[in-house]
């Protein structure tokens, strides 16, 4: 079974740190762009950010730009979320996949459902 594995989340506190990781397969990483999700508590899964194979494009959704950053290292075939000033809202599981948006995606174009990928996600709580 190929899937993703989120990983680095934990409990901070409002306007702290932290970085998740994303360990993908050497074909999803060099072949897939990858986008970070999140679900929150009673709430719809939104995206918050992608990156396309190479890095060269990025995209970030309103509620975290400014604050996050997507990277990749290829040495590790990671993808990388840094979280910087986190806030209460920001408190979801966080996941990560290949199902991302078009924007970050070589033609533009939703990959085919045999190449959707996803992982368990990991924990992020941000509380005083």
């Amino acid at each position: 079974e190929v899937q993703l594995q989120a990983s680095g989340g934990g409990l901070v506190q409002p306007g702290g740190s932290l970085r998740l990781s994303c360990a993908a397969p050497a074909f999803v990483f060099n072949g897939y762009a990858i986008g970070w999700f999140r679900r929150a508590l009673g709430k719809e899964r939104e995206e918050v950010s992608c990156i396309s194979v190479g890095g060269g494009r990025t995209s970030y959704a309103d509620s975290v730009k400014g604050r996050f950053t997507i990277s990749r290292d290829d040495a590790k075939n990671t993808v990388y979320l840094q979280m910087n000033n986190l806030k209460l809202e920001d408190t979801a599981v966080y996941f990560c996949s290949t199902d991302t948006w078009v924007d970050c995606v070589r033609g533009r174009k939703r990959p085919s459902y045999e190449s959707v990928y996803w992982g368990q996600g990991t924990l992020v709580t941000v509380s005083s």
